[in-house]
């Protein structure tokens, strides 16, 4: 069995190449990226995308592309070039808990981004189903961390605003989150590629798999546990962090609803449990790891 990893120039992507490396691992790995020197992958012109090796070979193919651009391409693959696809048995595509923990969004971009995830996953396995192969779509939660040169673009931010500041005002009760380390998320992607390529998946496991870290915390736990786990002399450490009541926090906040409906229910959510999902842990059948799992930005 070959495996082809579409988005690699990613952290998640290039995470999931140093794993499947390992020695214990038999099976070829091609990887295919947009903008890095791998093998060329435009989501846009399926009709350039040429599969290294043998097109017949059985392969699985693992995607941490956007999903919106990946399912068009994909079922334009299977109409207009089915031949490049003949030996495909499986297809573990990355998408986001945003298609459910967003679904009723007030601002217009979350709502569209709900229906382009939602839409897109739809067709994934509409595709799949017609191809007879596998499809297994993950629901990450807030990934971060970093991977060869790839760096997530959630907790790092966060992490940059804590070296810029002297404090940071947080809500006294903040809401739960669960991050996902993007190493975990590639183990879990690996995990169900090579049950794939062995006796099979486990029938128990879903075609949606909402997925989490395994740690659950606090929104402000969360970022002062990103504080600790720095340098002593980096100058996140060094920020401090003042928790006031929630009625006051969302008040001031109030004014960014004139100018971005978007940032303004960012900061609301701060306040929302955005946890719950099946901890990578559990999938993965290991002891749990706590957060945050390095390396960070």
């Amino acid at each position: 069995m070959e495996l082809h990893l579409l988005g690699a120039a990613t952290p998640t992507g290039e995470a999931f190449r140093q794993q499947a490396a390992s020695p214990d691992l038999h099976c070829p790995l091609h990887a295919y990226s947009r903008r890095s020197a791998v093998t060329p992958a435009d989501f846009t012109n399926p009709a350039s995308f040429r599969p290294a090796g043998n097109p017949s070979t059985p392969s699985l193919w693992i995607s941490f592309g956007p999903i919106w651009l990946l399912a068009p391409f994909l079922e334009q693959l299977a109409l207009e070039h089915p031949e490049r696809l003949a030996g495909l048995r499986g297809l573990i595509a990355c998408s986001s808990s945003s298609a459910i923990t967003k679904r009723f969004a007030a601002n217009r971009f979350d709502r569209e981004l709900v229906a382009r995830l939602s839409g897109a996953e739809d067709q994934l396995i509409a595709t799949c189903r017609r191809l007879q192969v596998h499809c297994h779509i993950l629901q990450p939660t807030l990934i971060y961390g970093l991977a060869g040169p790839y760096v997530d673009r959630n907790l790092s931010c966060l992490l940059q605003v804590l070296r810029r500041l002297p404090c940071l005002l947080l809500p006294a009760e903040s809401g739960l989150r669960q991050p996902i380390h993007a190493s975990q998320l590639a183990a879990v992607a690996l995990h169900i590629a090579e049950q794939l390529s062995g006796s099979g998946c486990d029938p128990a496991l879903p075609e949606r798999i909402t997925l989490g870290g395994d740690t659950t915390l606090s929104y402000a736990s969360m970022i002062s546990a990103l504080q600790q786990a720095q340098p002593a002399d980096d100058p996140a450490r060094r920020c401090r962090l003042l928790p006031i009541p929630n009625s006051i926090f969302f008040s001031l906040a109030a004014p960014l609803l004139l100018r971005s409906p978007k940032s303004f229910e960012a900061v609301l959510r701060m306040g929302a449990n955005l946890s719950g999902f099946t901890p990578a842990h559990q999938l993965l059948g290991r002891e749990p790891q706590p957060f945050p799992v390095l390396p960070l930005a």
